[in-house]
């Protein structure tokens, strides 16, 4: 599909970086010198940013929007342990080095917050300002977080399913792409305890969605058509990495000092931090009355919350 015919997306380019080609999504090339990266989550694509991006080009921004590795059109390195987080906080701060860009304010969702609460850590003279959506700071646990998750959640949690059977789920993903995107991507639905079983397995083999669509069906196309590219396993290799990552951090300072703007959706299954600022002492925190797509199911509350938040005293953040 043509993603120029959906709400005037923008087209691609493939920018080598880092090892690999990206491919990046750009809008106001006018507004040179004022950066602002988007970086979407799991299982999603640039796409997921449509409503922001014009917005946020409207507002003086150059917006960089990378499918990043794994996805789209990007590079799929079939090593698992070039998905870990220096390979993806790298291809962000070689993505900047492209543009001729210092440092920019970055912009996450799930994964994609993942990403940029790293990029923090690992890169911070190459962040100005933060804004996550979905997924709060993750303190790291005292022991590795497949492990943690196991032992508290159990085997069946699709975290640890995905790295204690490999190709497990993916296979059946591949298998029934459009269903189970269909059926992930809904909101309104009533919060039942889960069925037993690996819950992303369920999805994908469930013949009736639960709640509303959060998209069109063109829009669905998108997503769907970009995964039937790319299959689901180079994706999912950014979570077979998470054990790696608590060692890649082992010797990190944890405190992230630049100032954040965390947007939780309260109908979220994610927990709220409680002690995102201790670890963040420079957020600010709002909540959208919506589910885990904030960005989508909430477009316009969810740009006017970025806009307003990066307005406040020429964007320096008050921090109440």
């Amino acid at each position: 599909m043509d993603m120029t015919n959906i709400t005037n997306f923008p087209q691609s380019t493939l920018v080598s970086v880092n090892g690999v080609a990206i491919e990046v999504f750009e809008a106001g090339q006018q507004n040179v010198g004022n950066p602002i990266v988007l970086c979407h989550g799991w299982p999603e694509h640039a796409f997921s940013w449509r409503f922001q991006i014009p917005a946020l080009a409207a507002a003086g921004f150059h917006v960089i929007v990378p499918n990043q590795r794994g996805y789209g059109k990007s590079s799929q390195p079939t090593e698992i342990t070039e998905y870990d987080i220096i390979h993806l906080t790298d291809d962000l701060a070689a993505i900047l080095d492209h543009f001729g860009y210092d440092d920019a304010i970055f912009v996450g969702h799930d994964w994609g917050a993942n990403v940029v609460w790293n990029m923090a850590l690992l890169h911070p003279d190459r962040v100005k300002k933060i804004i996550n959506l979905a997924l709060p700071y993750q303190v790291r646990t005292e022991i590795p977080w497949i492990e943690f998750m196991e032992a508290i959640f159990g085997t069946d949690n699709y975290f640890v399913h995905f790295n204690r059977r490999p190709g497990v789920a993916d296979a059946i993903l591949d298998q029934n792409i459009a269903q189970f995107l269909r059926n992930l991507f809904r909101k309104n639905h009533d919060e039942t305890p889960p069925e037993p079983g690996m819950m992303m397995i369920n999805l994908a083999c469930a013949k009736h969605p639960v709640g509303a669509p959060i998209m069109s069906d063109d829009e669905m196309a998108v997503f769907i058509n970009a995964f039937k590219e790319t299959g689901f396993t180079s994706s999912i290799n950014w979570y077979r990495n998470l054990d790696r990552n608590w060692q890649i951090l082992a010797n990190v300072d944890p405190i992230i000092h630049k100032p954040a703007l965390m947007i939780y959706g309260e109908r979220d299954t994610i927990p709220k931090s409680e002690s995102l600022e201790q670890f963040v002492p420079n957020v600010d925190v709002i909540s959208l009355d919506c589910g885990h797509w904030i960005q989508q199911e909430m477009p316009e509350e969810t740009t006017r919350a970025i806009l307003d938040w990066l307005s406040i005293d020429n964007g320096e953040v008050s921090n109440n």
